[in-house]
């Protein structure tokens, strides 16, 4: 996380409403040699104390996992690089804004009876964005395509111990810097989602 205070006063309730929004994170576990990672979309549980996600039976945090023990996911929002021609004022630099929520947790194998709920319940989440297209359901699969699914992949909880998050958007420039450099994100439409990100630096 940025050191800086001026990014890091996003109440934690905003930033773990953005994870939810974004569904879709980076998984890390420190595993023997180097750290584990995985690219994983997940559901944060109704009352936000956790996270409910799947893994591949094969992938390496998934047999490495013999126990509860602390992960972490990163879940980065729109980006993009910050010429200093856009601030319109001297002796600027160059930097990159960004959203960025990190969520520490005890990460631990669920029962593999729950996994048809949590593939539904994500399916059902994330389907319901797409509307009006109708919804895809779990049960338009045949029971042998389910169960070679069900052998795939298994659940996972991250119970949520910390959350940290970096809003870097240019608080630490004047008003007028600031939304002028949002006027040259937008422009410009270099990185991640510039649009979000413009608007995101504006809000502030």
């Amino acid at each position: 996380m940025h050191p800086n205070p001026a990014f890091r006063g996003t109440e934690t309730a905003q930033s773990l409403a953005f994870a939810a929004a974004r569904g879709f994170g980076i998984l890390t576990l420190n595993g023997t040699d180097a750290p584990l990672l995985a690219h994983i979309p997940f559901l944060i549980t109704d009352d936000g104390q956790a996270i409910d996600l799947h893994l591949a039976r094969s992938n390496a945090i998934a047999r490495a996992l013999s126990a509860p023990g602390p992960a972490l996911l990163a879940v980065t929002g729109p980006d993009a690089y910050i010429s200093p021609d856009w601030y319109g004022a001297p002796d600027m630099v160059p930097t990159w804004n960004y959203v960025a929520v990190h969520i520490h947790g005890q990460l631990e194998r669920r029962p593999d009876a729950e996994l048809p709920g949590l593939l539904a319940r994500q399916s059902h989440a994330f389907e319901r964005q797409l509307a009006p297209k109708p919804e895809w359901k779990m049960d338009k699969l045949s029971d042998d395509a389910m169960m070679r699914l069900l052998r795939m992949i298994v659940p996972f909880r991250l119970t949520i111990t910390d959350i940290q998050s970096t809003w870097k958007l240019g608080q630490n420039r004047t008003p007028e810097q600031r939304l002028a450099a949002a006027d040259g994100v937008a422009e410009a439409g270099i990185g991640s989602e510039t649009d979000d990100l413009a608007r995101l630096m504006r809000g502030v």
